[in-house]
Formats: structure tokens, C-alpha cells, sequence
């Protein structure tokens, strides 16, 4: 687990470098995601950030769009507020549902949602904050299909997420979603090296 909390320039590789590690590279963090990766309720899916995953995710926008330097300082921009700090754990969350009317009714009822969404574990109950880059539901209630939710937790409720065996519920509140999920002991044991 990298102790690093934010990706520099000096983090990234060259793109003729980047191309004969790439394979190996995804090979070795496939499984971390697999244990980052939680499915609440029908059309959620939950991605918890991680250094590492975000230095994949910058690395594969420049391997894609090959836009050099430039293209580096919005990625790095970008990406880095996903990174937790320490003392939080970052999601991406994604509604997926294949047909588009069906999305757009659903995204339509569900403004707000990113306000309802937490991580429950023993007596604690952490709600999470949006990431504030723009505002993920429209004046007219719709929310977007992707949201960026941060935790933050005190320094006693990460030591008590850090316990084995601690169990760990995330979910939403929303009255369109109400859904939660139990994430497994091997995805809490992950997450809990978040925590510097």
C-alpha cells in the first residue's frame, strides 16, 4: 500500500515505459479492485478510490489520449481529490442501467442522493460528503449517474473500522434508493489501509 496521498508528475511514467508494464501492471491491481468494489441494491455499483487506483487511472488516461504534459496537470487535477487523505475513504459510485429512457427516469427521482449515501460499522454511522467540483444534481432534481462521495472519519472510528471482524454496511437513504449493502471482511481489510 503506497503511503503516498497525493500523485506527482515524478509518480507517473513515461508513456514508452507505461506500455511495456501495462499489462503486468492491471494484472497486479485487478485483485485490490475486485475487494475495492461493492454492488448496492440493483443498478449501484461502489468503487472505493485508492492511491494506487487513481495513479492506474491517470496512467490509462494518458496511455488513451496521449496528450502529454498538458493533459497530465488536468489529470493530476482531476484525480487527486479522489485520493483519500488519511483519514477518509472515496468512492465512486455508479447507477448503470443500460437503457437510456429507464436511466433518465430513475436519475430524474434520485436528486440528492449523494447526501444520503454512508458507511455504518458497530455504533458509528458516518454520512458522506460530495466531492465539491460541481454539483452532481441539477437544479431540477436529476442526479448524475456517476457521484464522488468522501467519509471522513475521527482517528477512534478509523481504529474501530480497522478491527478484524468489524462488520461494515454502506448504503443510501434516498427515498428512491433506500439500499445497502455488507462489505466483506477481506474488502474491510483493504479499506481500513486507507488509513495512515
Amino acid at each position: 500500500m503506497s503511503a503516498a496521498r497525493k500523485i506527482t508528475k515524478d509518480d507517473i511514467l513515461p508513456l514508452d515505459e507505461y506500455i511495456k508494464v501495462r499489462k503486468d501492471r492491471k494484472a497486479a491491481l485487478l485483485p485490490r479492485k475486485k475487494k475495492r468494489r461493492a454492488e448496492i441494491g440493483p443498478v449501484a455499483t461502489v468503487y472505493f478510490e485508492s492511491f494506487d487506483t487513481m495513479l492506474h487511472q491517470i496512467q490509462e488516461m494518458l496511455y488513451i489520449e496521449k496528450g502529454g504534459d498538458e493533459q497530465l496537470r488536468d489529470e493530476l487535477a482531476a484525480y487527486n481529490p479522489l485520493v483519500p487523505n488519511g483519514r477518509e475513504l472515496v468512492t465512486t459510485v455508479m447507477f448503470e442501467i443500460d437503457d437510456e429512457i429507464r436511466r433518465r427516469n430513475f436519475l430524474s427521482r434520485l436528486g440528492g442522493v449523494e447526501e444520503t449515501m454512508f458507511i455504518k460499522f458497530g455504533d458509528e454511522e458516518i454520512f458522506g460528503r460530495p466531492e465539491e467540483d460541481v454539483d452532481r444534481t441539477t437544479a431540477d432534481g436529476k442526479a448524475s449517474s456517476v457521484q464522488f462521495i468522501h467519509f471522513p472519519f475521527t482517528d477512534e472510528q478509523a481504529a474501530k473500522f480497522s478491527e478484524p471482524g468489524t462488520q461494515v454496511i454502506v448504503g443510501f437513504k434516498h427515498p428512491e434508493y433506500a439500499h445497502m449493502a455488507i462489505i466483506q471482511e477481506e474488502s474491510r481489510a483493504e479499506l481500513a489501509g486507507d488509513f495512515a
